[in-house]
């Protein structure tokens, strides 16, 4: 199988910035022995503005442009000598590929990544993406990478997208208003009562929200991928997803059961 692994700043980080060293050694552990286990990874990161916030000692995520992409470019290095490290330990090759929405609007860029993915997934190296943050204006921006993992996913034609984030699955309503609320296990088709239960965006570090991780699934499941959302916190949860349990939500691919 072929998976396509999105992972957020919250499953990453601390509220401060900081490195969540016990979530990423799980994260990495579980992704490493899905590779054992014959599938082909590749691991969409979120996480170097946030990482370069703490790592630069500011008091939280920068507003102003120069300064976002000044985090990025401290927090890039950071993560991916974390990633290094980590699945190093487990006899696995990362390898970096960074993007901006340009790389993925023209043709012969796109192909070029393609094509690369490809190889590496051959060669058995794990790559690992993220939007390039220090170039990337809002022109010529992704916009967040739970769309930019769906892009990902459909590019490389993947069997399954998993997106990891501080919540559990889509909800019947919003569970921090409702206790009565529930993770939807299954969504078969996004109709308008679907987008309607999107809510705000999480955590302070990041940028992403209910709304995007549905426009993630529509992108996604249009291309036969099929996706499911679920709980950065216990990446062990990956394992059980994989063998096609109800874990989190699960968006089926259209042509897909």
């Amino acid at each position: 199988m072929r998976i396509v692994v999105k992972v957020g700043t919250s499953t990453l980080a601390h509220g401060t910035g900081r490195l969540n060293i016990r979530q990423v050694e799980k994260l990495c552990k579980a992704l490493s022995d899905l590779k054992n286990a014959g599938h082909q990874v590749v691991l969409v990161s979120s996480g170097a503005i946030g990482m370069g916030v703490g790592k630069l000692s500011l008091n939280n995520r920068p507003a102003d442009m120069p300064t976002k992409q000044a985090a990025a470019a401290v927090g890039q290095c950071e993560l991916m000598y974390v990633y290094d490290k980590l699945f190093g330990e487990y006899n696995h090759v990362v390898a970096q590929i960074l993007l901006t929405g340009d790389d993925l609007e023209h043709e012969d860029r796109k192909h070029n990544f393609e094509n690369t993915v490809f190889r590496l997934l051959e060669l058995g190296a794990l790559p690992v993406i993220n939007e390039n943050d220090t170039i990337a204006t809002q022109e010529i921006a992704v916009g967040d990478n739970d769309t930019l993992g769906a892009i990902v996913a459909a590019s490389v034609r993947a069997d399954l997208l998993v997106v990891l984030s501080d919540i559990d699955g889509l909800y019947t309503a919003n569970p921090k208003a409702d206790p009565e609320a529930r993770v939807i296990p299954v969504v078969w088709e996004l109709t308008p009562e679907i987008w309607a239960l999107a809510g705000d965006k999480g955590s302070e570090l990041a940028t992403g929200g209910m709304v995007t991780k549905l426009r993630a699934a529509e992108i996604a499941t249009q291309s036969g991928v099929t996706m499911v959302i679920a709980n950065g916190r216990r990446p062990e949860n990956l394992y059980d997803i994989v063998d096609g349990r109800d874990v989190g939500t699960r968006f089926l691919g259209r042509n897909r059961a």
